[in-house]
Protein backbone atom coordinates (compact mmCIF):
# COMPACT_ATOMS: atom_id res chain seq x y z
CA UNK A 1 0.00 0.00 0.00
CA UNK A 2 1.52 3.15 -1.14
CA UNK A 3 2.22 5.99 2.15
CA UNK A 4 0.40 8.96 1.59
CA UNK A 5 2.58 11.73 0.47
CA UNK A 6 3.33 14.44 3.03
CA UNK A 7 1.38 17.61 2.57
CA UNK A 8 3.69 20.61 0.99
CA UNK A 9 3.33 22.69 3.99
CA UNK A 10 4.89 20.06 6.11
CA UNK A 11 8.23 19.57 4.30
CA UNK A 12 8.24 23.21 2.55
CA UNK A 13 12.18 22.47 1.63
CA UNK A 14 11.33 18.74 0.02
CA UNK A 15 8.38 19.95 -2.20
CA UNK A 16 9.08 23.09 -2.76
CA UNK A 17 11.40 25.08 -4.56
CA UNK A 18 10.95 28.52 -3.58
CA UNK A 19 13.04 28.29 -0.90
CA UNK A 20 16.00 27.37 -1.83
CA UNK A 21 18.32 29.61 -1.89
CA UNK A 22 20.18 29.35 -5.67
CA UNK A 23 23.83 30.32 -5.64
CA UNK A 24 23.98 34.65 -7.34
CA UNK A 25 26.68 35.47 -9.84
CA UNK A 26 27.93 38.80 -9.10
CA UNK A 27 26.19 41.52 -11.34
CA UNK A 28 29.58 42.89 -11.92
CA UNK A 29 32.64 42.15 -11.75
CA UNK A 30 35.43 43.24 -8.88
CA UNK A 31 37.96 44.24 -11.34
CA UNK A 32 37.96 46.78 -14.11
CA UNK A 33 37.35 45.39 -17.31
CA UNK A 34 39.48 47.98 -18.75
CA UNK A 35 42.34 46.36 -16.54
CA UNK A 36 41.30 42.96 -17.87
CA UNK A 37 41.67 43.86 -21.55
CA UNK A 38 44.96 45.26 -20.79
CA UNK A 39 46.48 42.50 -19.26
CA UNK A 40 44.51 40.09 -21.67
CA UNK A 41 46.75 42.37 -24.19
CA UNK A 42 49.94 41.37 -23.07
CA UNK A 43 48.92 37.56 -22.99
CA UNK A 44 47.81 37.52 -26.53
CA UNK A 45 50.95 39.51 -27.54
CA UNK A 46 53.06 37.01 -25.21
CA UNK A 47 51.73 33.84 -26.92
CA UNK A 48 51.13 35.32 -30.45
CA UNK A 49 53.79 37.98 -30.74
CA UNK A 50 53.28 39.93 -34.17
CA UNK A 51 56.09 39.45 -36.29
CA UNK A 52 57.69 40.94 -39.80
CA UNK A 53 55.06 42.12 -41.97
CA UNK A 54 52.16 41.71 -38.58
CA UNK A 55 54.83 43.94 -36.19
CA UNK A 56 55.06 46.73 -39.01
CA UNK A 57 50.95 46.37 -39.20
CA UNK A 58 50.47 46.42 -35.57
CA UNK A 59 52.65 49.18 -35.40
CA UNK A 60 51.20 51.26 -38.00
CA UNK A 61 47.49 50.88 -36.60
CA UNK A 62 48.61 51.92 -33.12
CA UNK A 63 50.25 54.98 -34.59
CA UNK A 64 47.44 56.47 -36.71
CA UNK A 65 45.02 55.09 -33.35
CA UNK A 66 47.46 57.48 -31.24
CA UNK A 67 47.21 59.89 -33.94
CA UNK A 68 43.28 60.07 -33.88
CA UNK A 69 42.97 60.08 -30.20
CA UNK A 70 44.81 63.12 -29.84
CA UNK A 71 42.84 64.53 -32.79
CA UNK A 72 39.84 64.02 -31.16
CA UNK A 73 41.07 65.64 -27.77
CA UNK A 74 42.52 68.92 -29.86
CA UNK A 75 38.60 68.55 -31.27
CA UNK A 76 36.89 68.76 -28.08
CA UNK A 77 39.13 71.77 -26.21
CA UNK A 78 36.53 75.05 -27.14
CA UNK A 79 38.91 77.96 -27.39
CA UNK A 80 36.46 79.70 -24.64
CA UNK A 81 37.86 76.86 -22.00
CA UNK A 82 41.94 77.73 -23.15
CA UNK A 83 41.31 81.29 -23.02
CA UNK A 84 39.80 80.65 -19.70
CA UNK A 85 42.14 78.22 -18.59
CA UNK A 86 45.35 80.72 -19.58
CA UNK A 87 43.87 83.31 -16.87
CA UNK A 88 44.88 80.78 -14.15
CA UNK A 89 48.30 81.01 -14.84
CA UNK A 90 49.53 79.88 -11.33
CA UNK A 91 47.25 76.74 -11.83
CA UNK A 92 49.13 75.51 -14.49
CA UNK A 93 52.29 76.34 -13.55
CA UNK A 94 51.84 74.27 -10.11
CA UNK A 95 50.78 71.78 -12.24
CA UNK A 96 53.75 71.78 -14.51
CA UNK A 97 55.98 72.21 -11.95
CA UNK A 98 54.70 69.11 -10.46
CA UNK A 99 54.75 67.14 -13.30
CA UNK A 100 57.98 67.88 -14.72
CA UNK A 101 60.29 69.08 -12.01
CA UNK A 102 58.77 67.36 -8.62
CA UNK A 103 58.13 63.88 -10.24
CA UNK A 104 61.61 64.01 -11.93
CA UNK A 105 63.94 64.68 -8.68
CA UNK A 106 61.79 61.87 -7.02
CA UNK A 107 62.69 59.50 -9.95
CA UNK A 108 66.32 60.63 -9.32
CA UNK A 109 66.57 60.09 -6.02
CA UNK A 110 65.19 56.47 -6.28
CA UNK A 111 68.46 56.09 -8.16
CA UNK A 112 69.36 54.65 -4.86
CA UNK A 113 66.87 51.21 -4.86
CA UNK A 114 69.12 50.25 -7.91
CA UNK A 115 69.97 46.88 -7.68
CA UNK A 116 68.72 46.13 -4.40
CA UNK A 117 65.16 46.57 -5.40
CA UNK A 118 64.59 47.86 -8.63
CA UNK A 119 66.77 46.70 -11.61
CA UNK A 120 68.67 48.85 -13.83
CA UNK A 121 65.97 48.40 -16.80
CA UNK A 122 62.95 49.24 -14.45
CA UNK A 123 64.74 51.52 -13.00
CA UNK A 124 64.75 53.22 -16.54
CA UNK A 125 60.92 52.35 -17.17
CA UNK A 126 60.27 54.18 -13.39
CA UNK A 127 62.43 57.16 -14.63
CA UNK A 128 60.93 57.58 -17.41
CA UNK A 129 57.30 57.36 -16.25
CA UNK A 130 57.86 60.33 -13.97
CA UNK A 131 59.22 62.50 -16.98
CA UNK A 132 55.47 61.96 -18.82
CA UNK A 133 53.03 64.59 -19.17
CA UNK A 134 49.84 64.38 -16.82
CA UNK A 135 46.36 62.93 -18.21
CA UNK A 136 43.33 64.76 -19.19
CA UNK A 137 40.63 62.07 -19.35
CA UNK A 138 40.75 60.77 -15.84
CA UNK A 139 41.64 63.96 -14.63
CA UNK A 140 38.78 65.57 -16.02
CA UNK A 141 36.61 63.27 -14.46
CA UNK A 142 37.57 62.56 -10.62
CA UNK A 143 37.58 66.91 -10.90
CA UNK A 144 34.14 66.83 -12.12
CA UNK A 145 33.16 63.92 -9.32
CA UNK A 146 34.71 65.67 -6.44
CA UNK A 147 33.28 69.04 -7.62
CA UNK A 148 36.81 70.83 -8.54
CA UNK A 149 37.48 73.31 -10.93
CA UNK A 150 36.18 71.16 -14.54
CA UNK A 151 37.84 74.06 -16.71
CA UNK A 152 40.96 74.31 -15.15
CA UNK A 153 41.37 70.28 -14.92
CA UNK A 154 40.46 70.64 -19.14
CA UNK A 155 43.14 72.94 -19.50
CA UNK A 156 45.67 71.60 -16.85
CA UNK A 157 45.71 68.15 -18.73
CA UNK A 158 45.96 69.67 -22.05
CA UNK A 159 48.69 71.95 -21.21
CA UNK A 160 50.69 69.39 -20.16
CA UNK A 161 50.25 67.20 -22.54
CA UNK A 162 51.05 69.76 -24.96
CA UNK A 163 54.27 70.71 -23.37
CA UNK A 164 55.36 66.55 -22.58
CA UNK A 165 55.25 66.49 -26.69
CA UNK A 166 58.87 68.42 -26.51
CA UNK A 167 59.87 67.78 -22.65
CA UNK A 168 59.64 64.45 -22.13
CA UNK A 169 61.89 63.69 -24.85
CA UNK A 170 64.49 66.42 -23.91
CA UNK A 171 64.20 65.39 -20.13
CA UNK A 172 64.75 61.66 -21.11
CA UNK A 173 67.80 62.19 -23.43
CA UNK A 174 69.44 64.39 -20.43
CA UNK A 175 68.41 61.67 -17.17
CA UNK A 176 68.34 58.47 -19.25
CA UNK A 177 70.90 59.09 -21.68
CA UNK A 178 71.60 56.53 -24.06
CA UNK A 179 68.58 54.16 -23.23
CA UNK A 180 66.57 57.07 -24.68
CA UNK A 181 67.27 57.40 -28.22
CA UNK A 182 66.64 60.90 -28.35
CA UNK A 183 67.12 62.86 -32.03
CA UNK A 184 65.73 64.79 -33.78
CA UNK A 185 64.39 62.69 -36.13
CA UNK A 186 62.41 61.19 -32.58
CA UNK A 187 61.03 64.17 -31.57
CA UNK A 188 59.75 64.72 -35.74
CA UNK A 189 58.46 61.55 -34.98
CA UNK A 190 56.18 62.44 -31.81
CA UNK A 191 55.84 65.88 -32.86
CA UNK A 192 53.73 64.56 -35.85
CA UNK A 193 52.01 61.95 -34.22
CA UNK A 194 50.89 63.93 -31.48
CA UNK A 195 51.06 67.77 -31.62
CA UNK A 196 50.23 67.78 -35.45
CA UNK A 197 46.80 66.11 -35.13
CA UNK A 198 45.49 67.81 -31.67
CA UNK A 199 46.38 71.25 -34.01
CA UNK A 200 44.45 69.65 -36.71
CA UNK A 201 41.45 68.42 -34.37
CA UNK A 202 41.65 72.39 -33.36
CA UNK A 203 41.20 73.82 -36.54
CA UNK A 204 38.66 71.51 -37.52
CA UNK A 205 36.69 72.03 -34.33
CA UNK A 206 33.73 74.20 -35.61
CA UNK A 207 33.40 71.18 -38.27
CA UNK A 208 34.13 68.04 -36.23
CA UNK A 209 33.19 69.36 -32.82
CA UNK A 210 28.54 68.96 -32.87
CA UNK A 211 29.66 65.75 -34.16
CA UNK A 212 31.92 65.06 -31.47
CA UNK A 213 29.74 66.11 -28.72
CA UNK A 214 26.59 64.06 -29.96
CA UNK A 215 29.03 60.89 -29.95
CA UNK A 216 30.60 61.63 -26.25
CA UNK A 217 31.59 57.69 -26.32
CA UNK A 218 33.53 57.42 -29.29
CA UNK A 219 36.43 59.41 -27.60
CA UNK A 220 36.65 57.00 -24.82
CA UNK A 221 36.82 54.21 -27.53
CA UNK A 222 39.24 55.79 -29.62
CA UNK A 223 41.24 55.92 -26.16
CA UNK A 224 40.98 52.97 -25.09
CA UNK A 225 41.74 51.19 -28.07
CA UNK A 226 44.34 52.73 -29.05
CA UNK A 227 46.06 52.23 -25.77
CA UNK A 228 45.35 48.47 -26.56
CA UNK A 229 47.12 48.24 -29.89
CA UNK A 230 50.22 50.12 -28.66
CA UNK A 231 50.58 47.71 -25.73
CA UNK A 232 50.12 45.09 -27.89
CA UNK A 233 52.79 46.29 -30.45
CA UNK A 234 55.46 46.85 -27.78
CA UNK A 235 55.62 43.98 -25.87
CA UNK A 236 55.27 41.64 -28.87
CA UNK A 237 58.38 43.44 -29.71
CA UNK A 238 59.92 42.68 -26.65
CA UNK A 239 58.96 38.95 -26.85
CA UNK A 240 60.69 38.71 -30.25
CA UNK A 241 63.86 40.57 -28.43
CA UNK A 242 63.50 38.31 -25.55
CA UNK A 243 64.13 40.67 -23.00
CA UNK A 244 61.34 39.68 -20.53
CA UNK A 245 63.44 37.11 -18.86
CA UNK A 246 64.92 40.30 -17.27
CA UNK A 247 62.06 40.80 -15.09
CA UNK A 248 60.97 38.55 -12.19
CA UNK A 249 57.83 38.48 -9.68
CA UNK A 250 59.53 39.67 -6.85
CA UNK A 251 61.22 42.87 -8.52
CA UNK A 252 57.23 43.55 -9.81
CA UNK A 253 56.09 43.33 -6.31
CA UNK A 254 59.11 45.85 -5.29
CA UNK A 255 57.68 47.99 -8.41
CA UNK A 256 55.09 48.26 -7.26
CA UNK A 257 55.52 49.38 -3.80
CA UNK A 258 57.99 51.82 -4.75
CA UNK A 259 55.11 53.16 -6.74
CA UNK A 260 52.73 53.22 -4.15
CA UNK A 261 54.98 55.51 -1.98
CA UNK A 262 55.75 57.97 -5.47
CA UNK A 263 51.86 58.17 -5.59
CA UNK A 264 51.13 58.74 -1.99
CA UNK A 265 53.79 61.28 -1.71
CA UNK A 266 52.69 63.23 -5.54
CA UNK A 267 49.07 63.18 -3.59
CA UNK A 268 50.01 64.68 0.03
CA UNK A 269 52.06 67.33 -1.69
CA UNK A 270 50.24 68.44 -4.63
CA UNK A 271 46.83 68.77 -2.26
CA UNK A 272 48.78 70.35 0.79
CA UNK A 273 51.00 72.45 -1.11
CA UNK A 274 48.25 73.71 -3.68
CA UNK A 275 46.59 74.94 0.00
CA UNK A 276 49.75 76.76 1.44
CA UNK A 277 49.32 78.46 -2.16
CA UNK A 278 46.61 80.35 -1.51
CA UNK A 279 44.31 78.15 -4.02
CA UNK A 280 40.78 77.23 -2.93
CA UNK A 281 39.21 74.14 -2.91
CA UNK A 282 38.17 73.71 -6.74
CA UNK A 283 41.81 74.59 -7.63
CA UNK A 284 43.14 72.21 -4.94
CA UNK A 285 40.82 69.49 -6.47
CA UNK A 286 42.13 70.14 -10.30
CA UNK A 287 45.84 70.22 -9.15
CA UNK A 288 46.06 67.37 -7.21
CA UNK A 289 44.13 64.95 -9.63
CA UNK A 290 46.32 66.65 -12.95
CA UNK A 291 49.32 66.92 -10.73
CA UNK A 292 49.71 63.63 -9.63
CA UNK A 293 48.69 61.33 -12.77
CA UNK A 294 50.47 60.26 -15.44
CA UNK A 295 49.28 59.46 -18.97
CA UNK A 296 49.44 56.26 -20.69
CA UNK A 297 48.42 57.62 -24.09
CA UNK A 298 51.17 60.20 -24.04
CA UNK A 299 53.66 57.70 -22.56
CA UNK A 300 52.90 54.70 -24.82
CA UNK A 301 53.95 56.03 -28.13
CA UNK A 302 57.17 58.18 -26.63
CA UNK A 303 58.58 55.04 -24.96
CA UNK A 304 58.00 53.04 -28.71
CA UNK A 305 59.92 55.92 -30.28
CA UNK A 306 62.70 56.54 -27.81
CA UNK A 307 63.26 53.01 -26.53
CA UNK A 308 62.65 50.80 -29.52
CA UNK A 309 62.66 46.66 -28.32
CA UNK A 310 63.15 47.67 -25.41
CA UNK A 311 59.90 49.68 -25.28
CA UNK A 312 57.86 46.82 -23.38
CA UNK A 313 60.46 47.03 -20.07
CA UNK A 314 59.89 50.74 -20.62
CA UNK A 315 56.22 51.03 -20.39
CA UNK A 316 55.55 48.31 -17.72
CA UNK A 317 56.16 50.87 -14.74
CA UNK A 318 53.83 53.42 -16.95
CA UNK A 319 51.16 50.72 -16.98
CA UNK A 320 51.09 49.71 -13.30
CA UNK A 321 51.51 53.19 -12.12
CA UNK A 322 48.34 54.23 -14.31
CA UNK A 323 45.68 51.18 -13.06
CA UNK A 324 47.28 52.25 -9.62
CA UNK A 325 46.57 56.05 -9.91
CA UNK A 326 42.62 55.10 -10.97
CA UNK A 327 41.93 52.83 -8.20
CA UNK A 328 43.51 55.25 -5.75
CA UNK A 329 41.99 58.42 -7.29
CA UNK A 330 38.57 57.26 -7.46
CA UNK A 331 37.86 56.66 -3.59
CA UNK A 332 39.52 59.79 -3.00
CA UNK A 333 37.13 61.41 -5.66
CA UNK A 334 34.38 60.10 -3.64
CA UNK A 335 35.76 61.15 -0.24
CA UNK A 336 36.30 64.99 -1.74
CA UNK A 337 32.43 64.74 -3.32
CA UNK A 338 31.42 64.40 0.67
CA UNK A 339 33.05 67.33 2.12
CA UNK A 340 30.95 70.27 3.54
CA UNK A 341 32.76 72.53 1.33
CA UNK A 342 31.75 70.37 -1.87
CA UNK A 343 28.00 72.37 -1.11
CA UNK A 344 29.85 75.60 -2.14
CA UNK A 345 28.41 76.66 -5.20
CA UNK A 346 32.10 77.95 -6.22
CA UNK A 347 33.49 74.44 -5.79
CA UNK A 348 30.83 72.73 -7.87
CA UNK A 349 31.86 71.86 -11.78
CA UNK A 350 30.21 73.94 -14.20
CA UNK A 351 27.96 73.10 -17.04
CA UNK A 352 31.50 72.44 -19.50
CA UNK A 353 31.64 68.62 -18.37
CA UNK A 354 33.44 66.51 -20.50
CA UNK A 355 31.96 63.46 -22.28
CA UNK A 356 30.76 60.70 -20.05
CA UNK A 357 28.46 59.87 -18.00
CA UNK A 358 27.02 62.96 -15.76
CA UNK A 359 28.61 62.70 -12.80
CA UNK A 360 27.30 65.98 -11.12
CA UNK A 361 24.09 64.40 -11.20
CA UNK A 362 25.08 61.10 -9.62
CA UNK A 363 24.96 60.31 -6.07
CA UNK A 364 28.65 60.16 -4.16
CA UNK A 365 28.39 56.52 -4.07
CA UNK A 366 27.57 55.75 -7.74
CA UNK A 367 30.27 58.09 -8.52
CA UNK A 368 33.00 56.32 -7.64
CA UNK A 369 31.39 53.38 -9.37
CA UNK A 370 30.69 55.24 -13.10
CA UNK A 371 34.62 56.26 -12.66
CA UNK A 372 36.21 52.97 -11.54
CA UNK A 373 34.43 52.39 -15.30
CA UNK A 374 34.58 54.72 -16.99
CA UNK A 375 37.43 56.58 -16.33
CA UNK A 376 40.29 54.49 -16.74
CA UNK A 377 41.37 56.44 -19.75
CA UNK A 378 45.03 57.13 -20.24
CA UNK A 379 44.65 60.73 -21.86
Amino acid sequence: MERARPAPDQHPHFWSTPHVKRPAWPTRLPIDPYILALLGTVGIAALLPARGTGADIASGGATAAVALLFFLYGARLSTREAVDGLRNWRLHLTVVAATFALFPLLGLAAKGLVPYVLTPALYSGFLFLTLVPSTVQSSIAFTSIARGNVPAAICAGSFSSLIGIFLTPVLAAFLIGGQAGFSADSLVKIVLQLLVPFLAGQLLRRWVGPFIARHKKLLGFVDRGSILLVVYSAFSLGMVEGIWSQVTPLRLLALLGVEAVLLAVMLTVTWFGAKRLGFDRGDRIAIQFAGSKKSLAGGLPMASVLFGAHASLAVLPLMLFHQMQLMVCAVIAKRRSRDPEALDRDGLAGPDVPAGPDLNQAPPGAAARIVVGTATHSG
